[in-house]
Formats: structure tokens, C-alpha cells, sequence
């Protein structure tokens, strides 16, 4: 919902519900900077939904590792899900590595 308005220094000083002359970047009404604006608490169980669906991806992973599970036991829309969710870490993973093994001192 909010586009806001900034100060000189990046901090949010106003906020509408549609794009203004002055206000045309859109933030999501989740994000932590427009919560804080609001005067809302931070939205604690968005951090401990990943950190779970972490543990999920571990758990779900150590099941097949065992042979206990399958990746084609799952529906088939859970398995595009955990797919590209290892996609999309992997590609974090490796636009982190700047250094090759070779460069390492």
C-alpha cells in the first residue's frame, strides 16, 4: 500500500496510499521501515517463518539422504516450491563466493 515520501537523509516522513508528485516509491506495508513509521512492532514471525521453513528444507532433505523420503513423494507443487528455493540459494551461495578456490591466500 504506502508510497512514501523521504527526507534528505532517506528517513520516511510521510506516507499515501497512492503515488504522489513527491512520494512515488512503493514499499510494502510489511516492510520493517514502514512498520517502524507506523509505530507498529516488528513483524517477528516473518524472521521465524524462515528460520522455520529452514529447518523444513533441512529436515526434508535429511529424510531423503536416508532414503526415508522421496522427492517425488511430494506433490508435485511442493517439490517445484523446495526446487526453487534451493535454485535461488544456491545462486545467493555462489554470487557470494567472489573469490575461486585458486584465488584463496
Amino acid at each position: 500500500m504506502p508510497y512514501v515520501r523521504r527526507s534528505a537523509t532517506g528517513t520516511i516522513t510521510a506516507m499515501f496510499a497512492n503515488e504522489e508528485p513527491e512520494a512515488t516509491e512503493f514499499l510494502p506495508a510489511s516492510t520493517p521501515e514502514v512498520r517502524a513509521f507506523l509505530g507498529l512492532p516488528p513483524d517477528e514471525f516473518s524472521s521465524l517463518d524462515a528460520d522455520f521453513i529452514r529447518v523444513m528444507e533441512d529436515l526434508i532433505d535429511a529424510l531423503i539422504s536416508k532414503g526415508l523420503l522421496r522427492l517425488t513423494d511430494l506433490p508435485p507443487q511442493a517439490q517445484a516450491k523446495l526446487l526453487a528455493r534451493k535454485d535461488r540459494r544456491r545462486g545467493l551461495s555462489n554470487a557470494l563466493h567472489l573469490l575461486g578456490d585458486k584465488d584463496v591466500i
